[in-house]
C-alpha cells in the first residue's frame, strides 16, 4: 500500500482522480450512444431522453455514491479494499465453516470476473476514443483498428518499465479531462436547460412504468455509466477513503452528470447526433484535440485496470489461489508498483483478440456489463456478511440495507444476462475459466498439504533420534509450508548425504488475512534444541516475501545468518494425478501443469540461487 499520509490532501486527491476514476470517467464516450444506437436501441424521443438521463443519474447515485462510496468503503480490511480484501475480512470473522466456504467461493468468483472485465476495459475504452477519427472524416475509418492496436501494444510494452513516471501525468490529464467534460456539458445545457428536469426521479419512474420492456433493455446499457464504480473500493488502499470521497462528490460526479445531461440536451435538438453524441458536443475546431485527449484518458483508464490486474494476481498468489509467478517491483519507493509478466501478456493477447474480433465499441459494449454487475452483486452479498459479523447490525437493518442494494444489483444483472449471446459470453467464459484455475490450485494445494502431512514425522521424535548423525559446519535453511513435523527436504537430505549442519532453521512463510503485517508481529522464532530452530514468518496478502531480509531481521531475536555460510534446501514437488476421486482427472492434470510451470521458490522468495539445493518429491493426488 502506498503511503500518502505525509502528502498534502490536494496532491493525494489529484493522484486519486488520475488512477481511481479512469474507467468510470471514460464511460461518457459510449454510454448514451449505446443506449440509443446500440444492439437494443431506444427511440430518440424527448420523453425517452429525459427518462434515460434520469435513470443514469439515479443509477450513479444509487450504485456509486450510496452503495460504494457511502456504505461499502466503510468495509475496509486495514485500509485495503476490493473483493479479495473483503473476502479476507469475512472469512476472518466467520465462525461457521459453511459460511466461510460460501464467502470464499463468492470472493474467488468476483476475482475471476475481474480478469474478464480487465480484458474488455482497455479494448472498449481505447477503441471508442479512436473512433472519434470517423467523426473528423469517414476516410479515416479503415485506420481505427490498426491505430487502436498500436496504442494498446505500446501500453502493454511499457508496463515492464513501471508506471511511476507515467503516473505523474495521470492526475493532471484526468483533471483536465473531467474539467472539459463539465464545460462541454454546461455549454450545451445552457442552450437547453429544460434537460435538467431529468434530475427528478419521477422521469425515471415514469419511463419504467410506461415502457417496462424498453426500460429493461436500457438497463443493460445504462450500466455502462457506472462501470468502474467498483474501482473506488478496490483502489481505496492506495489513497484512503476521504480523498476518494472528496474527489467523487466534489469534482468527478458533477463533471460526469453535467456531461451526460449535456449530451441529452444536444439530442433533444439534434437527434441525428446519436451517432456519437460525446464528440458532437465539441465544436468542429476542437475535434482533433478532443480525440487526442479522449485517447490519453482511455489509456490512463486502461493503465489503472492493468495495474489492478497485477495487484489481484499478487493477492491471489499470496492467498494460495494461484501458483508462484514472477513479480517485478518497478519502484524502490512504492511497494504497490509491480509488474507481473504472465498477467501482462495474457491480458495483452486477450485485448488484441477482442479489438480484432468485435471490431467496434458498440459490439464490445454488448460484452461489457455482465462481469461488472455480477461483481457488484457479489460485493453486496459479502458486505451483508460484514454488516452482520463485523458491524453487528441487527438483522432487520441488514435485510433492509443489503436487500435494497441487492434489488438494484439483480435488476442490472438481469438486464445484462440477455446480452450473453451478443458478446456477453466472453467475460462469462473468462470468469469461469479463471474461477476453475483459482479453485483448482486452492484444492490441489490442500491435497498436497494433506499428502505431505501423511509422510512427515514429529519434530520431537526426529531430534531425539539424530545423536549419532555427523554434523558439519554452517547453517541449513529448509523452506517448508507446514509449521509441524519434519520437512521432506530435510529427510531426503539426511537419507542421501547422511549429514546435518550444525545449525538448522525450518522456515515457514504464512499469508494472513490482513493486507500488511507490522515488524513486531512478523517473525516467530522457536529454538527446539540440538541446533534446530523453527521460524514462522507472517506476511499480509498485499506484501511480497523476502527470505534473506527476514533472516537479517532475526538478529533482533539473537540469531545471525551469514549468506556465505548458509545453504537453502528447497523441495520441488512433482505432482502425479491418481485415479481416485479426490480431484477430477482434468483438474488434477491442470494442477500438475500449473505446479510444473510455477516460478521457482528461489526466485519468488528472493533467495540467492548460488546458495540453493533443490530436492525432488513425488506426490500422488
Amino acid at each position: 500500500m502506498q503511503s500518502h499520509s505525509k502528502q498534502p490532501l490536494a496532491a493525494i486527491t489529484v493522484a486519486a482522480i488520475g488512477v481511481v476514476f479512469g474507467d468510470i470517467g471514460t464511460s461518457p464516450l459510449y454510454a448514451l450512444k449505446e443506449i440509443f444506437n446500440g444492439h437494443h436501441p431506444i427511440p430518440v424521443t424527448a420523453e425517452n431522453i429525459l427518462g434515460i438521463l434520469s435513470l443514469i443519474f439515479w443509477s450513479i447515485m444509487a450504485l456509486v455514491s450510496l452503495k460504494y462510496v457511502t456504505v461499502i468503503m466503510r468495509a475496509d480490511n486495514r485500509g485495503e479494499g476490493g473483493s479479495l480484501a473483503l473476502l479476507a475480512l469475512v472469512t476472518e470473522r466467520a465462525k461457521s465453516p459453511r459460511l466461510a466456504w460460501i464467502a470464499t467461493m463468492l470472493g474467488i468468483f468476483a476475482a475471476a470476473l475481474f480478469y474478464g472485465d480487465s480484458m474488455i476495459t482497455p479494448a472498449i475504452s481505447v477503441l471508442s476514443a479512436v473512433e472519434g477519427l470517423e467523426i473528423i472524416t469517414p476516410t479515416l475509418k479503415p485506420y481505427v483498428i490498426p491505430i487502436t492496436i498500436g496504442i494498446i501494444t505500446g501500453l502493454f510494452f511499457i508496463q515492464k518499465r513501471g508506471t511511476g513516471t507515467v503516473g505523474l501525468f495521470f492526475g493532471p490529464v484526468m483533471v483536465a479531462w473531467f474539467g472539459i467534460l463539465a464545460v462541454l456539458g454546461v455549454l450545451q445545457i445552457a442552450q437547453n436547460p429544460h434537460v435538467l428536469e431529468a434530475l427528478n426521479p419521477i422521469f425515471a419512474i415514469h419511463f419504467i412504468a410506461t415502457e417496462p420492456g424498453l426500460a429493461f433493455l436500457a438497463l443493460g446499457s445504462v450500466v455502462l455509466a457506472v462501470t468502474g464504480g467498483e474501482a473506488l473500493y478496490t483502489d481505496m488502499g492506495h489513497f484512503g477513503r476521504f480523498p476518494i470521497r472528496l474527489a467523487w462528490f466534489g469534482f468527478v460526479m458533477p463533471a460526469l452528470v453535467l456531461n451526460y445531461f449535456g449530451q441529452g440536451a444536444l439530442l433533444l435538438v439534434e437527434p441525428e447526433a446519436i451517432a456519437s453524441p460525446f464528440f458532437h458536443l465539441a465544436p468542429d475546431w476542437a475535434m482533433i484535440p478532443m480525440v487526442g485527449l479522449a485517447t490519453a484518458a482511455t489509456v490512463i483508464a486502461s493503465q489503472a485496470v492493468i495495474s489492478g490486474a497485477f495487484s489481484v494476481a499478487r493477492q491471489s498468489i499470496q492467498m494460495g489461489l494461484l501458483p508462484r509467478m514472477q513479480i517485478v517491483h518497478t519502484s524502490g519507493k512504492e511497494e504497490g508498483q509491480i509488474y507481473v509478466p504472465f498477467t501482462n501478456w495474457t491480458l495483452y493477447l486477450a485485448v488484441i483478440a477482442l479489438v480484432i474480433g468485435f471490431k467496434n465499441s458498440s459490439n464490445l459494449a454488448a460484452a461489457y456489463g455482465i462481469a461488472v454487475t455480477a461483481t457488484m452483486l457479489i460485493d453486496t452479498i459479502l458486505v451483508a456478511f460484514v454488516m452482520a459479523l463485523l458491524w453487528r447490525w441487527n438483522v432487520f437493518a441488514v435485510i433492509i440495507a443489503a436487500g435494497t442494494m441487492l434489488c438494484v444489483d439483480i435488476a442490472f444483472f438481469s438486464a445484462n444476462v440477455i446480452k450473453i449471446p451478443e458478446g456477453g459470453w466472453f467475460p462469462v467464459v473468462m470468469g469461469i475459466v479463471s474461477f476453475s484455475v483459482l479453485t483448482t490450485w486452492k484444492r490441489g494445494r490442500r491435497l498436497v498439504s494433506e499428502e505431505m502431512a501423511k509422510q512427515t514425522i514429529p519434530m520431537e521424535d526426529f531430534i531425539g533420534a539424530i545423536d549419532g548423525v555427523h554434523r558439519i559446519q554452517g547453517t541449513a535453511v529448509f523452506m517448508t509450508s507446514s509449521k509441524e513435523g519434519v520437512p521432506p527436504a530435510l529427510l531426503h537430505n539426511l537419507k542421501h548425504n547422511q549429514v546435518l549442519h550444525e545449525r538448522v532453521a525450518l522456515v515457514t512463510i504464512q499469508t494472513v488475512q490482513t493486507p500488511h503485517v507490522n515488524d513486531f508481529d512478523r517473525i516467530y522464532l522457536h529454538r527446539m534444541g540440538k541446533g534446530f530452530m523453527r521460524i514462522v514468518v507472517r506476511y499480509g496478502f498485499m506484501e511480497s516475501p523476502d527470505v534473506p531480509a527476514i533472516l537479517e531481521q532475526c538478529k533482533h531475536h539473537g540469531e545471525r545468518f551469514d549468506m556465505m555460510e548458509t545453504t537453502f534446501y528447497l523441495s520441488r514437488e512433482t505432482i502425479v494425478p491418481s485415479m481416485t476421486k479426490r480431484m477430477s482427472q482434468v483438474r488434477a492434470r491442470l494442477f500438475a501443469a500449473m505446479s510444473k510451470n510455477a516460478t521457482s521458490a528461489s526466485d519468488f522468495f528472493n533467495i540467492p540461487t548460488n546458495r540453493v539445493v533443490e530436492l525432488g518429491t513425488q506426490l500422488i493426488i
